[in-house]
């Protein structure tokens, strides 16, 4: 029998939607400082993605389900885990690639912020001088997340909306399965 997931209150990752308080501020400088300062090794972390790139709740526990078993593997690709995360998010496994597709720059004005418990979200969007906005996240898939992941049109052209979510869920899958192509376990070889 199939167990279902933890209820969002017992969960170890949380989100939410929010915006700048004023535009531009905090910078995108700004936000990427308070990241680094506010990552501690293997503590709680702090995510911050531009909310055009994230396909809904799904989208994101699909991704920290698979950073874990990779990392419950010792297939680790980064040591920052946040900065890991950011790859099973985006779909690809090299970090540039990865923070180009679902990172916050320039043009960001509303972001998913993700933070593993025990940290607050309230507080973190209080830390971050962001303010909440819950109707950016969850929401389904659109043209631009799929654009933004780097799901090209013939790929989804072809299925109803509805469909979206399994290819963001692909391209999920994708960063572990790259993994242990790259890394296949070590077997002695017979001799004959």
């Amino acid at each position: 029998m199939p167990t279902s997931p933890p209820a969002p209150g017992e969960r170890t990752l949380q989100a939410t939607g929010a915006r700048r308080a004023a535009p531009g501020v905090p910078t995108v400088e700004e936000i990427v400082r308070k990241i680094r300062t506010s990552n501690p090794g293997e503590g709680p972390f702090i995510a911050l993605f531009d909310a055009r790139s994230i396909g809904g709740e799904r989208h994101l526990l699909s991704a920290w389900a698979h950073l874990g078993r990779a990392r419950s593997r010792n297939e680790t690709r980064l040591r920052d885990r946040s900065a890991e995360f950011a790859l099973y998010v985006a779909g690809d496994d090299q970090l540039p690639r990865a923070l180009g597709k679902v990172g916050v720059g320039p043009t960001t004005e509303e972001f998913v912020v993700v933070a593993e418990r025990p940290r607050d979200l309230a507080a973190t969007l209080g830390e971050f001088g962001l303010v909440s906005a819950p109707g950016l996240y969850p929401r389904p898939p659109r043209r631009e997340t799929l654009e933004r992941l780097g799901i090209p049109p013939e790929e989804y052209s072809l299925l109803p909306e509805g469909s979206w979510e399994g290819l963001v869920l692909e391209r999920v899958a994708f960063v572990e399965l790259s993994a242990a192509h790259a890394n296949p376990p070590s077997h002695p070889t017979k001799k004959a």
